[in-house]
Formats: structure tokens, C-alpha cells, sequence
């Protein structure tokens, strides 16, 4: 393909917010995906069940999910975005943004633990993803990386009457290059654990000293 023709290729239009009725068949979806993945995993999680168990036309499903990876990335984001609604209720109490990092991510870890057909079902999902599912797999990776940056943010005192906020973080770039790191060992170390190579003690020593670039890459008045 020339220079010419790439530049002359038109932006595909974005997709349609979802209507009220379209977002509640596809919690619906995703709620169905979740409990079968966690029954048995990623082979339990037949499309056509799906589509009986969430009550709506295989077609259908297929037109909110092309495929299972697709379906099952989903679900990844969808965990994740609890988690992360969770975590903020809760956030760490760690006095270094490295140890807060580490204190998040495990407890992150843990309620993957909590459901390990679950959390092998969507690991093996993320695994098979080709381009076609790039843009749920850019959104899971997007949530990883706030759910750091948010564990990165200073401690702020809770006032029962209001909302916790937390400061903004305005991250170095030798920071936000730490951060790819560590999604990378916190995925590679959720693998491990899965396939029954590493103990959830040894996943713990790596996530606390991958962690600690976020403190080596911190700005010299911020040590």
C-alpha cells in the first residue's frame, strides 16, 4: 500500500454510546461470562450458552462480541474496573508511592485469587488476542495503568461526610516508563502463579522490588 492510498483511507466512525436498554443486556453479558468463567474456565465459556443463560440471541451476542477472546477481554476490563472503583473506597495507607504501588496491586492480586478459573480464563483470553481485539486489550491495559497511578498519589485524610479525593499525579517520564514495567512483571507474575510455577510468596517479592523503580525514578526532591 502506497503513502498516497494510506492517507487517503478514511477514519473509521466511531461506535454509538450504547442506549440504556443495549448497556443492561450487555452487564447482562458480562455477568453471565464471569460466572461461567469462574465455574470452569476458559473452556466453560461457550458463546452459545452465553447467549441462553443472558437471555438474548446468539446473533446478538455476537454483534456486542465477535468472538470469545473478544467477550472474555471484556470481562477482564469489567473486573478491572471494579477493582479499581474498590480499591479507591480503600486506598493504600503506605507512606513510599512504590510501597503503595505494591500494597495495590496485591491486593489486586488477591481477588484474582480469589477466583482462579476466573482470573486464568481472561489471562488466557489477553494471551490469544490478536489485532482485532487491541482496542479491549489498549482499555485493560489503560485501567492498569490508572489504578497505579492512582496508588502512586499521596495518602489524604478520609472525611466521613465527603468524597475521598487524591491529589493529581504528575508522573516523570522515567516514572511512566517504570509503570509499563511493572504491568509487565504484574502480568507476567499473575502467569506464573496460574501455571503453578511461582508461590503467591514469590509473586509478592517480585511485585515489591518492581515497585520500587516508581521511588528510584521519583524526582530528586520527591526521595
Amino acid at each position: 500500500m502506497t503513502t498516497e492510498s494510506k492517507a487517503a483511507k478514511p477514519a473509521l466512525p466511531a461506535s454509538p454510546p450504547l442506549t440504556e436498554r443495549q448497556e443492561a443486556r450487555r452487564r447482562r453479558i458480562l455477568h453471565t461470562s464471569a460466572k461461567l468463567a469462574s465455574r470452569g474456565g476458559f473452556d466453560a465459556v461457550q458463546m452459545r450458552e452465553v447467549a441462553e443463560s443472558s437471555g438474548v440471541a446468539l446473533g446478538t451476542l455476537y454483534r456486542y462480541f465477535p468472538s470469545k477472546v473478544h467477550l472474555l477481554v471484556a470481562t477482564m476490563q469489567d473486573q478491572l474496573q471494579h477493582m479499581h472503583e474498590t480499591l479507591r473506597k480503600r486506598p493504600p495507607s503506605e507512606q513510599d508511592p512504590g510501597a503503595r504501588v505494591a500494597q495495590t496491586l496485591m491486593r489486586a492480586f488477591r481477588a484474582l485469587q480469589r477466583e482462579p478459573h476466573l482470573a486464568d480464563a481472561m489471562v488466557r483470553a489477553l494471551t490469544f488476542a490478536d489485532r482485532s481485539v487491541s482496542p479491549e486489550v489498549d482499555t485493560v491495559s489503560r485501567l492498569t495503568t490508572a489504578i497505579i497511578l492512582d496508588a502512586m498519589a499521596p495518602p489524604v485524610a478520609h472525611h466521613p461526610s465527603k468524597e475521598l479525593t487524591r491529589p493529581a499525579v504528575a508522573p516523570t517520564p522515567e516514572q511512566l516508563s517504570a509503570v509499563r514495567v511493572i504491568e509487565h512483571t504484574w502480568h507476567s507474575a499473575l502467569i506464573t502463579w496460574l501455571s503453578g510455577r511461582a508461590s503467591i510468596a514469590q509473586v509478592k517479592i517480585d511485585i515489591e522490588t518492581v515497585c520500587r523503580l516508581i521511588d528510584l525514578t521519583a524526582p530528586e526532591g520527591a526521595r
